[in-house]
């Protein structure tokens, strides 16, 4: 069988952050309780104001009259007829609707009006007695709208079309016709705003009108003088295809022709060229070509082949001397001549056709590029006549669709026009208004306990001062070791029955009070704060004056002797020194006096009578060097001596905020307590001083919050056990007269 582990549930995880969140909510709960038990009295007298506030305005409220009235506001029946084609509910407005007309209602036009008909600058019901007021000053009339707009409550009736409209006054004939006024007023700027926008809209659409048939005509005549350059006769989309088809048909002739005449002149070169070779045979054969039979040159060139011939058949037989051989010699050169003739005139004729084709191919390229420009501007024209066409039409239905808007404009006025009808006018009331006296104390009652309360909470949130246990631990980020109660100092009795050191040290006026409880716990809490022995050397420090450190130091030294330890408290506060003044010493012979050199630990340090365990090195004269002497060897030799000589060395040191001397003396220290006065010490203050420990790298204990209110909300329970530890415990030497003694722990510094 395996080992069983320990493996968090899948459900831990959420149950552990559902319990913290319960925690937080619980302790941010309490924490909100404890301020306001702690700031009970501005709760207090915040009630205490509220309630006369409240008696006050009850018996000074004046006498009013209200009266109010119902209209219904409808959609008009032209909308209502064009929301039921759409799906909407016929004659029906939108919530967003009526509140619009509830605002219309509720402007101050609508006031104005009101005040203006019914003279109430004038009213003395209304304004009150005075001389004549003129309406049209601005600062009368605004005086007039805002007291008449603060009496009117206009809203509209949840799920209904409804308005009520409500109102305030003196009299109740002025309420009611106040009401009935306003009414009239909002019906009668409901028909003129219609009738005002429709005219608005009839000047713009009349404005519109002349500028779209100036448009109409300047587009017309452009068509027109279009139409003219092109030829295009009428209107409509086909009037322009007869020219779009003679265009083409002569761009097509002209392109046929162009073909032809190329040919032609290719032709001609052809035969140029072959006539200008010299080649007898392609010459014939061009001939041949040309003429389609036997030519004038071929017949010559026969001939002199013929000639040839017979010369050659008759030399042979003749000689060359015959005058029939130089006849047919003599014939031959003719025919030869003949033959150069021919082929010259051929040549020429074949170039003089040649440059007619070209001139012929040449003005049939030209005419097409002619007629090709041609199409293509009759194409830019027909595209620009279509676009102007385009224009001209748009133009006019937009004309024709703004006059019969125009015409129509007041018929529709009259249909949108919303429906109003009075459901209740308002009549004279019976009776004044009165809020009852109830009504008015619960509510500024509630207001004011409103206001104390984040009146309480803004103290606490100014207040710098340190309250709580938690609070100074997270200040610090170290442990609370006690917490030391407020207690009162116990006066003398004048019997000489106490001695000074018992009227000024707590723990040996009354050692079963609280305050004693709370040292014996910081007793503890330093002799368990190092591991494997006691502290020998505690230092008491604070951050400021006036904090308690000496009465801290004293009364510690003072509890831990009572046990079988020898304790030395050493007063190191060289500049303001107090300790030999709690134990009734003579303090000329001390500290300073030994690390000066005039008397040995021996000479200087004084027993206390009260506490046979406990030794005191006051501090002596106030020397002009407090920060040397500490510092000095002599200092480390003395408390070297010391260490052999006692169990525990108490230090009482001075703030250190104020001076050097404690981050010195801390060196020297096992273990550092903190002193922090409850609600005295700043935030701010209490962490500069520990940060000023932590990095001169002091032993750092803890934390001692002095002089708490343990009757305090946030510090019940702390002592809670007091009265049960020693209800039947005979008396101590440590107590005085068998009576339980509250110390005064307030700080000794001035």
């Amino acid at each position: 069988m395996p080992p069983l582990t320990n493996q968090p549930s899948e459900r831990g995880v959420p149950e552990a952050d559902a319990g913290f969140s319960a925690t937080s909510a619980e302790s941010a709960l309490s924490e909100a309780l404890n301020v306001l038990r702690k700031r009970k009295w501005v709760l207090i007298a915040a009630a205490a104001l509220g309630i006369l506030f409240g008696l006050y305005q009850a018996a000074t409220q004046p006498i009013v009259y209200t009266a109010s009235g119902r209209i219904q506001v409808a959609r008009p029946n032209s909308q209502a007829s064009l929301g039921a084609a759409t799906g909407s509910v016929m004659g029906s407005l939108q919530s967003e609707d009526l509140e619009t007309e509830v605002l219309i209602i509720s402007s101050e036009s609508l006031m104005l009006s009101v005040a203006q008909e019914m003279n109430l600058a004038n009213n003395p019901d209304f304004m009150g007695p005075g001389p004549y007021r003129n309406i049209n000053d601005p600062v009368i009339r605004a005086a007039v709208i805002s007291r008449l707009s603060n009496a009117f409550q206009v809203a509209s009736i949840p799920r209904t079309q409804m308005i009520r409209i409500g109102v305030t006054a003196s009299k109740p004939q002025l309420a009611a016709d106040l009401v009935n006024h306003l009414i009239n007023a909002y019906q009668q700027r409901s028909f003129e705003s219609r009738f005002a926008s429709t005219q608005r809209v009839s000047q713009w659409l009349q404005g519109q009108l002349d500028d779209l048939k100036q448009q109409v005509e300047a587009s017309q005549e452009q068509l027109m003088d279009l139409q003219k350059r092109i030829g295009v006769l009428g209107l409509g989309a086909d009037a322009s295809k007869p020219v779009t088809t003679q265009v083409t048909a002569a761009v097509e002739a002209l392109s046929a022709a162009a073909i032809q005449a190329k040919v032609q002149r290719i032709l001609a070169e052809s035969r140029y060229r072959v006539l200008a070779s010299a080649d007898p045979t392609l010459m014939e054969d061009s001939m041949q070509g040309q003429g389609g039979g036997q030519s004038a040159l071929s017949s010559l060139r026969a001939d002199a082949a013929a000639t040839k011939a017979q010369i050659a058949q008759s030399a042979v037989t003749l000689g060359p001397k015959n005058p029939q051989i130089l006849a047919l010699q003599a014939h031959l050169r003719e025919v030869d001549r003949e033959i150069k003739t021919e082929e010259t005139r051929l040549v020429t004729e074949a170039q003089q056709a040649l440059v007619a084709a070209k001139a012929n191919e040449a003005q049939t390229e030209s005419a097409l590029e002619d007629q090709k420009n041609q199409s293509y501007r009759l194409r830019d024209d027909l595209v620009e006549y279509t676009l102007r066409q385009r224009d001209y039409e748009t133009n006019r239905a937009l004309y024709e669709a703004l006059l019969a808007k125009l015409r129509s404009a007041s018929v529709q006025a009259g249909l949108d026009a919303l429906e109003i009808d009075v459901v209740d006018p308002a009549f004279k009331p019976v009776g004044p208004t009165i809020t009852p006296r109830s009504s008015i104390m619960s509510r500024d009652l509630i207001m004011s306990l409103i206001l104390g309360v984040m009146l309480a909470f803004a103290l606490e949130s100014l207040d710098t001062g340190i309250r709580s246990v938690a609070e100074v631990e997270h200040i610090t980020q170290l442990p609370s070791l006690s917490i030391i109660p407020r207690v009162r100092r116990l006066p003398s009795d004048g019997s000489g029955s106490m001695t000074v050191a018992q009227t000024n040290i707590g723990v040996l006026a009354t050692s079963k009070s609280q305050f004693s409880e709370a040292f014996r716990s910081l007793r503890t809490a330093l002799l368990l704060a190092t591991t494997g022995h006691p502290p020998k050397f505690i230092l008491i420090s604070s951050s400021t004056p006036s904090e308690g450190k000496t009465t801290v130091s004293t009364n510690l030294a003072a509890i831990l002797a009572q046990r079988e330890t020898r304790v030395l408290l050493i007063d190191a506060d060289l500049r303001r020194p107090n300790v030999h003044h709690r134990f009734g010493l003579n303090g000329r012979i001390g500290l300073s006096t030994i690390l000066s050199g005039g008397a040995t630990l021996e000479e200087a340090v004084k027993n206390v009578p009260e506490v046979p365990n406990l030794d005191v090195l006051c501090s002596g004269p106030v020397p002009p060097f407090p920060t040397e002497m500490l510092s000095s060897e002599s200092m480390n030799q003395l408390l070297q001596q010391c260490a052999e000589l006692y169990t525990h060395i108490v230090i009482d040191s001075p703030p250190i905020l104020s001076v050097t001397d404690a981050v010195i003396l801390a060196r020297h220290a096992d273990a550092i307590v903190l002193v922090v006065r409850h609600g005295k010490s700043s935030r701010n203050v209490v962490r500069r001083a520990r940060d000023l420990l932590v990095r001169s790298g002091a032993p750092l204990t803890g934390v001692v919050l002095n002089s708490v209110d343990i009757n305090a909300p946030e510090y019940h329970g702390y002592y809670g056990y007091s009265g049960y530890s020693y209800s039947n415990i005979d008396s101590e030497s440590w107590e005085s007269n068998g009576r339980e003694t509250e110390r005064n722990n307030k700080g000794d510094e001035a």
